[in-house]
């Protein structure tokens, strides 16, 4: 039986003789962590914002929940007090959700910047690493041609 050949000596030269630039990776790598920290400041900006008004909202609302809780002297004015405390929770409702919608709004609005910015920033990137990755490859491919 015959030793197979190792081509362990070859791939180590071969690989070699390719300019692999790691730097490239590395930078890709940072610019992707600045990103995701960028778009994490905005989750939680929203997310802060959002318990906010979820606070007001039911602090306002156990605030309104005080006069139905009252004992009242005429059976009608338990009625009013449930319409009142009904009414102005529909208008603390709809205040609210516009407030909401507002948060919401602006989300979207950084996160569109966000990625118009990575997405011309990646851009600028590969163009310079295929630049850089062409010189590279020219100036192997001349070495290998003057070394014959």
């Amino acid at each position: 039986m015959t030793n197979p050949q190792d081509f362990t000596k070859y791939m180590s030269d071969m690989m070699g003789s390719f300019p692999v630039d790691t730097s490239a990776m590395s930078e890709a790598f940072k610019t992707q962590a600045a990103f995701a920290e960028k778009l994490s400041r905005v989750a939680l900006n929203a997310a802060e914002q959002s318990a906010e008004i979820s606070h007001k909202w039911t602090r306002e609302t156990l605030t309104k929940m005080g006069p139905v809780a009252q004992v009242k002297d005429e059976p009608a004015d338990y009625a009013k007090s449930v319409t009142d405390f009904a009414s102005a929770s529909a208008e603390v409702a709809a205040e609210n959700m516009a407030a909401f919608a507002e948060v919401a709004k602006k989300v979207q609005m950084e996160t569109v910047e966000l990625m118009m910015a990575a997405g011309k920033e990646a851009q600028e990137d590969a163009t310079a690493a295929v630049k850089k990755a062409t010189a590279d490859a020219t100036t192997a491919t001349k070495k290998a041609a003057t070394a014959k």
